[in-house]
């Protein structure tokens, strides 16, 4: 199958730029909440997809290690000159429909803000699944289409496309948004099964953010996320599942598989990984890991 297109930041100061001086602390903050709500407590392995700089790692701390996962590799130098060498921490550049990892290795995973991103999410849920083992923990962001923002704009013919449709609205170049029927089918058809939904900044609206301080606007979201148990019309959806499947737990050698043939185990040997069944080279560079397919 081909792949999909993939959304690269290399080279992006989204980090700062966002988030820093975007004027975004209510929605870091009501997502920080939301994380600690859906989190285990405590855990082995935790896989963070789309890391980028690292802006959430440090919510893992429950967690023995942390592998941060983007495609790009200046997002994953940003994570660790802010986070360091430590051991507990393994940065990889991958691309999420090839990820490079040996099934079962990990109890848990989280995505947040990335599979807006996906062109193919269906394909990305399920490529996900297969590095969790049986009953692992899945945490899940996605932007929700059916928000009553775009409810408003489509009754009053302000936007042309229908939010109660079920299918993606791409409404920038891989930039989606999803209706919540659409990702709990895909979680089921992928292996997953929904414990828990959170919506998430309902009150993502400048002249709040302007008008209200900070720490009331997360304390009214922390009581408006539980309405996500019973309908999801807020801007930005937080979904705790477990995996279905029937992977047993990893239990030793290197974790890496080839992304390219998917040959396990992919021998870790800094600074060059060779596949020895289709010969494909990776370069581990400056303490990082590149596992994209060439």
């Amino acid at each position: 199958m081909e792949t999909p297109p993939i959304c690269n930041y290399e080279g992006s100061d989204y980090q700062q730029s966002f988030w820093e001086k975007g004027g975004r602390a209510y929605e870091d903050a009501v997502e920080a909440v939301a994380l600690k709500r859906l989190l285990p407590a405590q855990g082995n392995y935790l896989l963070e997809l789309g890391a980028g700089a690292g802006r959430n790692t440090h919510r893992y701390s429950g967690f023995n290690q942390i592998t941060l996962v983007d495609y790009s590799l200046s997002q994953l130098q940003q994570a660790q000159a802010k986070l360091g060498r430590d051991s507990r921490y393994r940065y990889v550049a991958a691309d999420i429909y090839h990820l490079p990892f040996a099934a079962g290795v990990f109890d848990a995973a989280t995505m947040i803000r990335t599979l807006h991103h996906m062109a193919n999410a269906r394909l990305a849920l399920k490529e996900i699944n297969l590095t969790l083992y049986q009953n692992a923990v899945f945490i899940l962001e996605y932007p929700n289409k059916r928000n009553i923002k775009s409810i408003l704009r489509y009754l009053f013919k302000r936007q042309s496309w229908d939010p109660f449709s079920p299918e993606p609205i791409e409404f920038a170049p891989l930039n989606f948004d999803f209706h919540p029927a659409t990702i709990s089918t895909w979680l089921h058809e992928c292996g997953y099964v929904i414990e828990q939904q959170l919506a998430v900044s309902y009150l993502r609206i400048g002249l709040l953010k302007r008008t209200i301080p900070l720490h009331i606007l997360v304390k009214l979201d922390t009581l408006l996320q539980s309405t996500g148990s019973l309908w999801q019309y807020s801007p930005s959806v937080f979904i705790r599942s477990h995996t279905n499947n029937q992977i047993p737990k990893f239990t030793g050698g290197t974790i890496f598989r080839c992304p390219a043939c998917r040959f396990s185990p992919l021998p870790d040997t800094p600074p060059t990984l060779q596949c020895p069944n289709c010969q494909e080279t990776y370069a581990v560079i400056d303490g990082i890991y590149d596992l994209r397919i060439k």
